[in-house]
C-alpha cells in the first residue's frame, strides 16, 4: 500500500466510511519538484476552446496570473495548449496541468500511451493530475461501443501505475456516480486525489459535493456557468439573463459570471471557466476578490434548478449518474447499463 507523503496535497481526515483509507487519498510523483502545492482554486478550462485561439488564451491566462490548465486528450486541442504553455514561458513547477485519459484507451495496456501523448502533446515532461474521464470503457476503434471485458477497476489499477512511474504526481476521476466514487474507495491503493464533475447554481449537488469533502477528494466544478456553453440546450433561461443572478452582481458590482464563480470557490469547489476572450479571461480572475455572505449563500441554494446540461449517456446507451440529481434518461425498450 502507497501513503500520501507530501502534506501539501493529501492531509488525512477522519471518515466514518473509509476509515481504512486514512493515509491513501493520493500519492505524488516523488521525482517532480513542484511549488503549486495544491490544486489552484481557479483554473483555464479547454474544452470546446477554437484550435485557432487556444494557444493565445492559454497564454494570455498564464501572463495574467493564472497556474492552473486543464485540458484533456477528448478535446483535441491539448498541442496548441501546449503551445500556449510554451509561448507563456512560465517554469513548469510553477503550474498545474490535469489532462483526462479518454475512454477508448481505458485497457491497462494503452493507458501508459495514452498519458504519454498528452504529456507530450502539452509539452510538459509530467502531469499534475490524470483523471479517468468518463467511468465507461469504449471498445478502442469501435466509436462508442461499450467495452463490457473493462472494468473501471482494471483501468484504476493502470492509472495507479502512472503514479508509480512518475507520468502525473496525483490520479482522480471525472463524471462519476456516488457509487462508482465509493467502489473505487473500496479497491484504490492509491487514491483518487480529485473528481471533476458538473456543478454549478443550476445543478449544485450539494450533498454530493459534501461528500466528497468527507471523504477527502477535491471537487473541480467543470461548466461552473451553467448554461453558458452554446452547445447546452437545457430549456432554461440563460444564467447571464437570470434576474436572481443579474441582481446579485449589481449588488456586488460585479458581473454575473464573476459572481457565479464566487459562489463555486465559496462552497469549496475548484472552478475552470472556458474562455478565450482576454477580458473574459481577467473578469473570471477576479471572482477570487468577491465575497458572498451567509443570507447570499442561503438564497443561492434555493435558485438550484437539478437540472443537468451534459449527459452523453443517452447516446452511449448507458444510465450515467444513477444516484444523482437528472440521471441519465434512457428510452423503456433500451439497452443500457447503469453506472
Amino acid at each position: 500500500m502507497i501513503f500520501a507523503r507530501n502534506p501539501t496535497i493529501a492531509t488525512p481526515f477522519v471518515a466514518p466510511l473509509f476509515t481504512l483509507l486514512l493515509s491513501v487519498v493520493s500519492v505524488t510523483a516523488e521525482n517532480h519538484v513542484s511549488r503549486v502545492g495544491d490544486i489552484p482554486e481557479i483554473g483555464l478550462g479547454t474544452w470546446l476552446s477554437d484550435r485557432k485561439k487556444v494557444a493565445h488564451a492559454v497564454e494570455y491566462a498564464l501572463d495574467s496570473g493564472y497556474n492552473h490548465i486543464d485540458a484533456a486528450l477528448i478535446y483535441r486541442n491539448e498541442d496548441q495548449t501546449g503551445k500556449g504553455i510554451a509561448l507563456a514561458g512560465v517554469n513548469r513547477e510553477d503550474i498545474w496541468v490535469t489532462s483526462k485519459l479518454w475512454n477508448e484507451h481505458h485497457r491497462p495496456d494503452q493507458v501508459e500511451a495514452a498519458i504519454t501523448k498528452s504529456i507530450s502533446d502539452l509539452g510538459v515532461d509530467y502531469l499534475d493530475l490524470y483523471l479517468m474521464h468518463w467511468p465507461v470503457a469504449f471498445v478502442p476503434g469501435e466509436g462508442t461501443k461499450i467495452d463490457e471485458e473493462t472494468s473501471i477497476f482494471d483501468t484504476w489499477r493502470a492509472m495507479e501505475d502512472l503514479v508509480r512511474a512518475n507520468l502525473t504526481r496525483t490520479i482522480g476521476i471525472s463524471n462519476f456516480a456516488k457509487k462508482d466514487v465509493e467502489d473505487i474507495l473500496d479497491m484504490c491503493n492509491i487514491c483518487p486525489y480529485a473528481h471533476e464533475f458538473e456543478t454549478h447554481p443550476y445543478l449544485q449537488q450539494q450533498d454530493f459535493v459534501d461528500f466528497h469533502k468527507e471523504v477527502g477528494i477535491k471537487v473541480i466544478a467543470y461548466s461552473p456557468l451553467a448554461n453558458t456553453n452554446p452547445t447546452y440546450h437545457s430549456g432554461l433561461k440563460p444564467i447571464l439573463q437570470d434576474s436572481f443572478w443579474k441582481y446579485m452582481a449589481d449588488k456586488k458590482e460585479a458581473t454575473v459570471p464573476q459572481v457565479v464563480l464566487a459562489w463555486g470557490l465559496q462552497r469549496g469547489t475548484v472552478v475552470i471557466p472556458k474562455s478565450v476572450h482576454e477580458q473574459y479571461i481577467k473578469e473570471n480572475l477576479e471572482a477570487l476578490d468577491i465575497k458572498l455572505t451567509e443570507d447570499d449563500m442561503k438564497a443561492i441554494a434555493e435558485q438550484d434548478k437539478k437540472t443537468r446540461m451534459n449527459d452523453p449517456g443517452k447516446s452511449w446507451g448507458v444510465k450515467l449518474f444513477a444516484d444523482l440529481d437528472d440521471p441519465t434518461d434512457l428510452d423503456e425498450n433500451a439497452k443500457g447499463k447503469e453506472l
